[in-house]
């Protein structure tokens, strides 16, 4: 018979397995491993200890009622109207038919409750017979295949002693030579051929029984099987049927009780709770728990995570000598050694180990690397030709689609040229967007330097190729405008070598192509000269690894959300990946080409706008690809807890450096901006333009920089902060108008942004306090002095330079140093007064509240002029 372990035959008998390893240790057999061997030996023995134990209940041991019935009787009285019909009592009018009988009704009510212990010892009486039963066929089987056993092989023994006996005697018989012809000998043999058996013979024979009977014993196991599970199925229908019968009984004995008076409720539903009330286990011991504990950590969450009260850990904490409230954060340290005077086993985590682990597969990307396309930055001055030599590269017209004819955010597109697939990137050139320039210049493998050959060597040429060397990514000058008639590429080289730029012909590293972006002269040499530096440099990214990149520029779509064009450096982006990107997380939703085009996927080096982030990310944020959205969940959720922390630490400084400037003597206006554009990299640049517009005395702050259309909370921000609402390239909605009409918010639109550094360059230079200087008008020589009985000291001067004037103020010089600052008493000429005398002309002077004016001193005459001042 074959083997089956514990849990097979649970199955086989529909016991449970818990109850069936409960019998077994009753019996004195431990099992416990379920899958462990069930020995026959051992049904025999739980066999005999469940006809022991048949029929014995533990409740008779017990002593006491096994169920209680309760019994209730309720009285109540009906009023019965007396006989007459609906016309006697209407004939006899609105009072009559009040008399009438009382009846008295009495209610019986009787239920029975039984003893948890009784249910249990008869489910428990039912699975031993069910074992019982199932034990006794098993044990029967088992002696029955024994004795069959022992049957075959007695039989074999008997056959393979038979065997032996004969083949003796025929050795017996050829050793005493009893066959005496070959004729004989032959015979003989054939006579004992036929009735001799031998081994191999008796083993087939045994083996085609046993395997008879081994299919006669499955046929049969079987059949056993299939009836055990009929039986068993049998009882759980029963079962059932009970269950459900029982549960109805509880929904009718429910409404009765909803009938009843709130007394007779309340009483049920005592007893019914009594009845079914679950008795609680204590833990045998306590329960100690694995503790992550962050650098900061609340009270409250600290308590959560050790499944203890708030209280009982507060308690705690006082213990210690630290009074905390429950929202309170408190350092690791601390909540260390709480976690281990709780009684359990902290271990710290480090915020960072969570970024580490996403981003450690970005900064190191394993895999095969393969060649790729290199990506190339056009840079320089403004209106020096960068877009116009991009168009005509890309045969579009993207210059004439620029407000004011300038580039004022990164632009990314892939070309396809002869000499393969390039990736350009178009910044800006005006002052405002040094760091866009900067972040264009970080990305790349190759700059193009556009220099007007006109022009040369402008300012944001030369921070250009600062950025450049800053990066160490090699220059490729591009000399456009050579179709004009002043066109000097000799300046442009010298100036460029002054800045160690050196061009080839000269010894150097740099090449220089003379080209013209709106002929279209020169731009196949350009795009050869590029594409020989990308073979220089060998670039070559990982395809099979998670995507990564960079966020070159972000918006926000009014139809699509946000938007976020991206760079991808390493791996391939897929429509459908997660992706994190500073402090915002999604699904990529779709991709878009340069063209507006959808495509499924983007590789290495090809720029693709991205919809579906949780928000806008911040121009030069890296973009992740990672498989577990909730780890890319927390990592952003993270990420913008240590944004707001440092912005509320900024905000808490300029708070405390606001204080300290109050406290001076003299006090600082400030001009508060609530600024709004279409880009994240305009809103970036317009911003640091208009805050370097601060000095001493005015001081420019923005309160608020967002991308999109201004709303109403913009203009109630503004309203309240008493901020200029700015919006570049983006207008406010009709609700936003009419509410800033109302409430008197100023409201500017800009599309160009040195129009809008202008006009707020001027608005503060009016805020400024007017400067007064001194304008010395004349001076005249003291030859002589004079005394007057009626007017006093008298000089006698001669006007040198200049004009004297009565009305204006003036200053005695002595050897070039003032002794005396006044006012002009009187001016004559002979014997009249006069308000001015002019230079080479003598005159008398009398100085108002001085009389030591000497013969060689200076009288210099001078005046106060207001001068309105500037940024």
């Amino acid at each position: 018979m074959s083997q089956s372990t514990v849990r097979d035959f649970s199955e086989r008998t529909g016991v449970p397995l818990e109850r069936l390893i409960a019998q077994l240790r009753d019996a004195g057999l431990e099992y416990d491993d379920p899958d462990a061997e069930f020995a026959e030996a051992d049904k025999s023995v739980l066999l005999d200890h469940l006809r022991k134990t048949h029929g014995r209940r533990e409740d008779d041991e017990e002593g006491g009622p096994s169920q209680i019935t309760l019994k209730r009787r309720s009285h109540s009285q009906l009023r019965m109207p007396s006989g007459g019909g609906a016309e006697r009592r209407s004939a006899r009018g609105p009072r009559a038919g009040t008399g009438g009988r009382t009846v008295n009704v009495e209610v019986r009510k009787k239920r029975t409750y039984v003893k948890r212990s009784v249910v249990e010892a008869e489910a428990a009486e039912q699975d031993a017979q069910v074992l019982e039963r199932a034990l006794q066929q098993d044990v029967k089987a088992a002696e029955a295949a024994q004795a069959a056993e022992a049957e075959r092989q007695r039989e074999a023994e008997a056959a393979a002693e038979a065997a032996r006996e004969a083949e003796a005697a025929a050795v017996a018989a050829r050793e005493e030579g009893e066959s005496t012809s070959p004729e004989a000998d032959e015979e003989a043999v054939a006579d004992s051929e036929e009735p001799v058996t031998t081994v191999a013979d008796l083993e087939a024979e045994q083996q085609k029984t046993d395997s008879e009977a081994a299919r006669k014993k499955e046929i049969e196991d079987e059949k056993e099987r299939k009836r055990l599970e009929a039986e068993a199925k049998r009882e759980r229908e029963a079962e059932e049927r009970a269950a459900r019968k029982a549960a109805r009984g509880k929904g009718k004995a429910k409404k009765r009780a909803d009938s009843a008076t709130r007394q007779g409720r309340r009483g049920a539903a005592g007893v019914a709770s009594s009845a079914i009330q679950q008795e609680f286990e204590k833990p045998t011991a306590p329960v100690v728990r694995d503790v992550q504990v962050p650098e900061t950590i609340t009270v409250g969450e600290l308590a959560q995570r050790m499944s203890v009260k708030a209280a009982d850990l507060i308690k705690e904490m006082m213990k210690q000598g630290v009074m905390a409230t429950i929202n309170q954060a408190i350092d690791q340290d601390t909540a260390v050694l709480l976690v281990e005077e709780m009684g359990h086993r902290p271990h710290t985590v480090r915020e960072d180990d969570l970024e580490e682990a996403l981003l450690g597969q970005a900064t190191e990307p394993s895999g095969t690397e393969e060649p790729r396309s290199p990506v190339v930055t056009i840079m320089g001055h403004v209106d020096h030709g960068k877009t116009t030599l991009l168009d005509y590269i890309r045969r579009a017209k993207v210059a004439a689609g620029e407000a004011g004819g300038i580039t004022q955010h990164i632009g990314a597109y892939r070309v396809n040229t002869e000499r393969g697939d390039l990736t350009f990137l178009d910044t800006p050139g005006h002052e405002a967007f040094t760091a866009m320039r900067a972040r264009g210049a970080q990305v790349t493998d190759v700059v193009i330097l556009v220099v007007a050959a006109d022009d040369g060597v402008m300012p944001q040429t030369e921070e250009a190729v600062k950025h450049a060397r800053a990066a160490g990514v090699p220059i490729v000058v591009a000399v456009n405008k050579m179709d004009r008639e002043d066109a000097d590429p000799d300046r442009v080289k010298n100036e460029l070598a002054a800045r160690e730029v050196i061009p080839e012909e000269w010894g150097g590293d740099t090449q220089f192509i003379h080209c013209s972006a709106l002929a279209g002269d020169g731009v196949e040499n350009l795009l050869e000269a590029v594409a020989l530096q990308a073979e220089l440099l060998e670039l070559k990214a990982v395809r099979d690894c998670p995507a990564s990149g960079i966020v070159v520029e972000s918006s926000l779509d009014r139809g699509r959300g946000p938007v976020a064009t991206v760079l991808v450096q390493n791996g391939v982006l897929h429509q459908g990946d997660t992706i994190i990107s500073g402090s915002e997380f999604g699904r990529v939703r779709a991709l878009l080409d340069e063209r507006g085009d959808r495509v499924q996927e983007a590789g290495p080096s090809t720029p693709a706008v991205v919809l579906g982030l949780s928000g806008l990310p911040e121009a030069g944020d890296e973009v992740l690809v990672v498989e577990d959205e909730r780890k890319a969940r927390e990592l952003a959720d993270h990420r913008r807890e240590k944004s707001r922390d440092k912005r509320l630490q900024a905000q808490k400084a300029a708070k405390m450096d606001e204080l300290f400037t109050q406290m001076g003597d003299q006090e600082v206006m400030t001009v508060n901006l609530v600024v709004k554009g279409d880009v994240q990299g305009s809103v970036e640049a317009l911003t640091q333009s208009l805050t370097n517009l601060s000095n001493e005395e005015v001081r420019i702050t923005p309160i608020a920089t967002g991308v999109g259309a201004i709303n109403e909370s913009d203009v109630n921000l503004a309203l309240a902060s008493e901020a200029l609402l700015i919006g570049f390239n983006v207008r406010a909605d009709a609700k936003a108008r009419r509410l800033a009409q109302e409430t008197g918010v100023e409201l500017r639109y800009y599309s160009i942004i040195y129009d809008a550094i202008d006009q707020l360059r001027n608005a503060i230079s009016g805020m400024l306090e007017p400067e007064t200087q001194e304008q010395i008008i004349g001076t005249a020589e003291v030859r002589e002095v004079y005394r007057s009985s009626q007017l006093g000291q008298i000089a006698g001067c001669l006007v040198v330079d200049g004009v004297v004037r009565r009305s204006n103020p003036i200053r005695v010089l002595r050897e070039n140093v003032v002794v005396f600052e006044g006012d002009l008493e009187s001016l004559r000429r002979f014997k009249d007064d006069v308000k001015e005398v002019q230079s080479g002309t003598e005159c008398g002077i009398g100085v108002r509240n001085y009389n030591d004016v000497r013969a060689g001193d200076q009288i210099e005459c001078y005046e106060r002029v207001t001068i309105q001042r500037s940024l």
